[in-house]
């Protein structure tokens, strides 16, 4: 099956991969999954499916494996709990917890083996169908200060068809660890895309821009990952699909403004906290005195 790639519909799918084993975590990665690790106190993929939420996202999929149930756990209704809640009458904590069945249709299926974001996403299919779709790395948290990073990427396709990838400017030593497109801007921030290329060599890199853990993909890319050989790591690679749907629909890559948070590692897990710690009302002004405090001290 092939898609027009002028074909345009609203993006109300999302999928989430977050089966990865997490071993830059280890140990606790053993029993909580990175995605369950907490930003203050909601985790980074409560984070991610708000996001979702807020871009008119209504059908949320979210891919996991055996180590992953407290995910599902995490969504799924807990009356007892609530129950106890509302008999104390600790109503801010209640609607936290019922504002988690209310955000959207949510559902899960199960990837058995690690094989890469690739085949993260084939196991969408199903539930895709025939329809543009969204895609957010469930271990990265990403903030803007107008629409959400996922909002403009719909925004893109609804209005151009086709496939958009957000993208930010790495450093030169960085190129190697990210998908880098390249191309013609179009317009203000927006480029139509002339090669992919997953994890270059610097001489190799078509430019300096990565794509930053978000895509709106059109259902064409099913086909084209059933068509992608295991790439570098022996994993279907999502960037090497993408770059053969290139050559039947047009791909968009978005500048954004806005950072991004990647929780798969220690230290930007750190940072994230301290980020997201210094704009909270409540603990802000007294986290961000502690931090002086600390600095004058070291």
């Amino acid at each position: 099956m092939t898609f027009d790639f002028m074909q345009r519909s609203v993006v109300r799918k999302a999928v989430i991969p977050a089966a990865g084993y997490g071993t830059r975590f280890l140990p606790i990665a053993k029993a909580v999954p990175k995605e369950m690790l907490p930003l203050v106190d909601k985790p980074v993929i409560q984070h991610v499916v708000e996001e979702a939420v807020s871009s008119g996202i209504t059908d949320i999929l979210i891919v996991i494996s055996r180590s992953k149930r407290a995910i599902e756990e995490h969504f799924h209704p807990a009356f007892d709990l609530e129950a106890e809640l509302e008999a104390k009458g600790r109503k801010e904590e209640l609607e936290s917890l019922r504002s988690l069945q209310g955000m959207a249709r949510i559902h899960f299926v199960w990837q058995a083996k690690m094989g890469g974001l690739g085949d993260a996403v084939m196991h969408a299919r199903d539930h895709v169908g025939d329809e543009p779709f969204a895609v957010l790395l469930g271990d990265t948290v990403v903030t803007t200060k107008g629409a959400p990073v996922t909002r403009q990427l719909a925004d893109v396709v609804e209005k151009h068809g086709g496939s958009a990838v957000a993208l930010q400017e790495v450093p030169a030593d960085k190129v190697g660890r990210y998908g880098i497109l390249g191309g013609d801007e179009i317009a203000p921030g927006l480029i139509r895309a002339a090669k992919f290329i997953e994890k270059p060599k610097l001489e190799e890199a078509p430019s300096r821009l990565a794509v930053s853990a978000r895509y709106v993909l059109s259902p064409g890319i099913f086909e084209c990952l059933e068509r992608t050989p295991p790439g570098k790591g022996g994993e279907l690679q999502l960037t090497d699909a993408m770059a053969l749907l290139m050559r039947s629909e047009v791909l968009h890559g978005l500048r954004f403004d806005g950072q991004r948070h990647d929780i798969g590692n220690k230290l930007d897990f750190i940072k994230a906290n301290v980020h997201f710690g210094l704009q909270r009302e409540d603990i802000g002004g007294a986290l961000r005195e502690w931090i002086g405090k600390l600095m004058r001290e070291v």
